[in-house]
């Protein structure tokens, strides 16, 4: 609504006013119409002066929006602009900025000597700090380098099958080629072969043309003679001079070349009484009888003392190339002994002593030589070759070789020539000090055996041995102990139940055997082993110095029983265990090698058949009907397995029997 609409409305409403207020006074009632005529009037002006004000409302909204929308663009405009003035002086005050600085650069002023020992100092006391780092960051840094080493490593898979690849398709695009290649090649030789031949045809054509045409120019302008043809008759014979060697053309003519002559000799068979042997004899006697004539008696004296000394030389020669058993010890060469020890499967690391060759030249008492030969040992096996006459020397022995070469006696002999050289009466006066050696086996059957063989030379001796194993009485075995001997031979957990409680005590044990040592340190009995050594007396140890090889240094308390302790040890393998056993308690050892270690044993023939599970049966009858020399073993898996089998092959009038651990000691 604009200003005169509202000056004209308040003029149309005090005109009203004052008429009504004129009228009031004259006419009520008819002031009563007039004011209602002039209400509604009024109500009408009103109504249309609110529409009017709603139109003129709405169309100054509808202005003021479009003004809006135009101050908008106006101001967008504005906005933008401004941007880009502003982006303009910010790039120009950038440039001035880099100008300046480029013109005046600023001053780096050096860090001082002390700045710099300072930083120095403070750098290596960081590195020197331990920095603690918890778990979850020890965690992180382990994922981390885990991570990078996964990376490294797909990286460098990656790059390998890459080149692989790579490889590949150059080698398949390389095969694609070589057909082409080779085609291409096999033409050009051959277009450069067919070009090579059309030129030597035609050389040849030409070649024959001119030699045609000189030919025809001869023969016109020289005139040739030409040969006439002979002409040969129908009545004309070939003659040929040519004789085959089985021809005799003598044979129809002359009967005399039919007999071939027989030639008269004389004198000896030869022509014309000529013998050239006989001649050559006769002129070497002849030549022989002058030079002899000829020599001084000094040299015929020369030729004799020369004669002499050849036929010595041959005698002596083949003397020394006798074979070594027919030569004494003495006459023992190198080459002698290194036959003989290539012979005897003998490896040694020990220069000396010599190996055994025959039981007589061992230096055995003969009480032990007596009963060896009683027993039928005619001669000793390699193990014993080399380790009876170590072991005389009182040095530890660890002997490689495999079960059954003879190692008991190799062990035994130098115990018992030690032992009978001990006074008698001193032995029976220590008989409560303990034995003077042990002798320990993994099981109760090796002890039970190395027990017999003892017994074999120790009755004869009037040496006394114990048998300490497990399955018999142990207060038996401690009486038997109480009573006194000198050698004991055990298994480890017996001996250790027998020294804890004790029956036994080692106060005089100077000789210690460990028999099947690598089977005892598999059967888990390394432990007990160590403990029983700890209970050996300590003053009598060698020292692991170059004294525990000088022999003379160890014989000198040999024929007593203050002498070093001696440690031997037998195995078939040298597994570490049974290394680090040998380290602990053996002093510069001697080591004997018996055949090639880890290989099966020579003497033994392996022969395998290859059978299924139904002919097992019907083969073992027929391997044992082929009449094999008793007695045999046979292995099987379980123990009802070798009931079962004991029974049928009693059954089919064989003799056998079990051996297993369901079956109790005495039984076995």
């Amino acid at each position: 609504m604009t200003s005169d609409d509202e000056a004209r409305l308040q003029k149309g409403v005090l005109s009203a006013v004052e008429v009504r207020k004129g009228e009031r006074g004259r006419d009520p009632e008819r002031g009563r119409e007039k004011r209602h005529r002039s209400r509604s009037k009024e109500r009408r002006k009103r109504s249309r002066s609110r529409e009017k004000r709603s139109r003129s409302r709405s169309r100054e909204r509808k202005k003021d929006r479009d003004r809006d929308k135009g101050r908008d663009k106006d101001r967008r405009k504005d906005k933008d602009r401004s941007r880009d003035e502003d982006g303009k002086a910010n790039d120009a005050a950038g440039k001035e900025k880099d100008e300046d600085q480029e013109e005046h650069p600023v001053k780096k002023e050096p860090l001082s000597l002390e700045e710099l020992m300072a930083k120095k100092k403070a750098e290596e006391d960081a590195r020197s700090k331990p920095v603690f780092l918890t778990k979850e960051e020890r965690a992180a840094e382990a994922l981390k380098r885990r991570q990078l080493e996964v990376q490294e490593q797909r990286q460098r898979m990656e790059e390998e099958r890459k080149k692989r690849q790579q490889f590949f398709e150059q080698a398949k695009r390389a095969a694609d080629d070589v057909p082409d290649r080779v085609d291409r090649r096999r033409k050009e030789r051959e277009r450069y072969r067919d070009d090579e031949d059309d030129d030597d045809r035609d050389k040849i054509r030409e070649h024959k043309d001119k030699e045609k045409e000189f030919e025809a120019i001869k023969e016109r302008y020289l005139g040739i003679i030409k040969k006439k043809r002979r002409v040969r008759r129908l009545n004309d014979r070939k003659f040929v001079f040519d004789w085959d060697a089985s021809e005799d053309t003598a044979v129809d003519y002359n009967p005399i070349y039919k007999d071939k002559h027989t030639v008269q000799f004389f004198g000896r068979g030869h022509v014309g009484g000529i013998d050239l042997k006989a001649q050559k004899k006769e002129q070497s006697k002849f030549y022989g009888e002058l030079l002899e004539r000829r020599r001084t008696q000094a040299e015929k004296d020369q030729e004799v003392v020369r004669l002499k000394k050849i036929k010595r030389k041959e005698e002596k020669q083949k003397w020394d190339d006798r074979h070594w058993s027919h030569k004494s010890l003495e006459e023992m060469q190198e080459r002698d002994w290194r036959i003989f020890v290539k012979i005897s499967a003998l490896l040694s690391r020990v220069p000396h002593p010599q190996p055994l060759r025959k039981w007589s030249e061992s230096g055995l008492p003969s009480s032990i030589l007596d009963i060896i030969k009683e027993l039928g040992y005619k001669d000793p096996t390699p193990i014993q070759r080399q380790a009876i006459p170590i072991g005389l020397q009182n040095r530890d022995i660890i002997g490689v070789a495999e079960t059954g070469s003879g190692k008991t006696l190799a062990f035994l002999l130098p115990l018992l020539v030690w032992i009978t050289s001990l006074p008698k009466i001193e032995r029976q006066e220590d008989a409560d000090q303990g034995p003077y050696a042990i002798i320990m086996a993994p099981t109760r059957e090796l002890a039970q055996q190395i027990d017999e063989e003892t017994t074999k030379f120790a009755k004869m001796l009037e040496i006394r041995s114990v048998a300490v194993i497990g399955g018999l009485s142990r207060e038996e075995q401690g009486f038997r102990l109480r009573l006194g001997c000198e050698i004991v031979i055990a298994t480890p957990g017996r001996l250790i139940d027998v020294l804890e409680n004790r029956y036994l005590v080692l106060s005089r044990c100077t000789y210690i055997v460990l028999d099947e040592a690598d089977r005892m340190i598999d059967m888990g009995f390394e432990g007990e082993v160590q403990k029983i050594l700890d209970y050996m007396p300590v003053t009598n140890q060698k020292p692991d110095t170059d004294e525990a090889e000088d022999e003379e240094k160890l014989l000198a308390n040999f024929a007593s029983k203050h002498k070093y302790r001696q440690t031997v040890m037998f195995t078939a393998t040298m597994p570490p265990a049974v290394e680090r056993l040998a380290r602990s308690y053996l002093r510069r050892p001697a080591i004997v090698y018996i055949g090639s270690v880890g290989k099966p044993v020579e003497r033994v023939e392996q022969v395998v058949h290859l059978v299924t599970e139904s002919e097992k049966r019907r083969k073992l009858v027929e391997l044992l009907n082929r009449g094999v020399e008793p007695p045999v073993i046979i292995f099987v898996n379980q123990k009802k397995g070798a009931d079962v089998l004991a029974k049928g092959l009693e059954k089919m009038g064989f003799n056998a029997c079990t051996l297993h651990g369901g079956k109790g000691q005495e039984q076995r």
